[in-house]
């Protein structure tokens, strides 16, 4: 969606990546009465300096306890991983993996599932649960946020059902090509049919915030800087 600060979603992300953090924007999302977009805190990034932005990709995935299921009943149960290896194929250019629905038990992503998403040109992988393989995932600076690093494998424990479809991580519902914004202090969903509000108050509201930081610095009471300001 255009604006007068950005043209594409590439010009859009780079200006977030440059001026914004997930607090101004969540602030901002407050104001317009989205209260409930910030995933569970228990959703951290790989290594504290990461920042993800970019389309979501949902993915939903289910507990199963076997590798191979009967292919009378379900064929899907009969694939190993399901469908993980399309939907990962099925990512585009500036896309997030997002995936939820499994129990806490095994891992969700990977190394080589790194692999495979940067040479597609995803920005990162969002997980309700564990990721493995961290040396390798860090070794190639992407983007990765889940609850921990935990190395048990999915094969026998879990399978992709579906994916490009709306999904629910912590009550936080996620369409596809809503904006999944990350960093240090958590991650969030901007709908889409709000992204352009939000954008705009949160690049004035973030641009103001310098002003407020001059001013505090400068010797300004807190009092009289959110007076003069709004902005606190």
């Amino acid at each position: 969606m255009q604006s007068d600060h950005w043209q594409t979603d590439t010009d859009l992300f780079s200006l977030a990546r440059r001026e914004l953090f997930t607090a101004v924007v969540g602030d901002c999302m407050d104001k317009l009465g989205l209260l409930h977009q910030f995933l569970p805190p228990q959703i951290r990034p790989l290594r504290s300096d990461m920042v993800l932005i970019g389309r979501a990709m949902p993915v939903l995935e289910a507990d199963v306890y076997q590798e191979r299921g009967s292919a009378d009943n379900n064929t899907l149960m009969d694939k190993p991983f399901g469908l993980m290896l399309e939907a990962l194929d099925n990512l585009q250019k500036d896309e997030v993996y997002i995936c939820n629905g499994a129990a806490r038990r095994y891992a969700l992503w990977g190394e080589l599932m790194t692999i495979r998403a940067r040479h597609l040109g995803a920005a990162g992988a969002v997980v309700d649960g564990y990721l493995r393989d961290t040396h390798g995932v860090l070794a190639q600076g992407f983007p990765a946020f889940a609850h921990g690093a935990y190395a048990q494998d999915q094969g026998p424990r879990g399978k992709v059902l579906d994916f490009r479809l709306p999904i629910e991580v912590g009550g936080v519902r996620i369409e596809p090509g809503d904006i999944v914004f990350g960093d240090v202090d958590g991650v969030l969903i901007v709908p889409q049919r709000a992204e352009r509000e939000v954008f705009v108050a949160a690049l004035e509201k973030a641009r103001g915030e310098q002003l407020v930081r001059k001013a505090i610095e400068g010797g300004m009471s807190a009092v009289q800087a959110f007076k003069t300001y709004g902005i606190m």
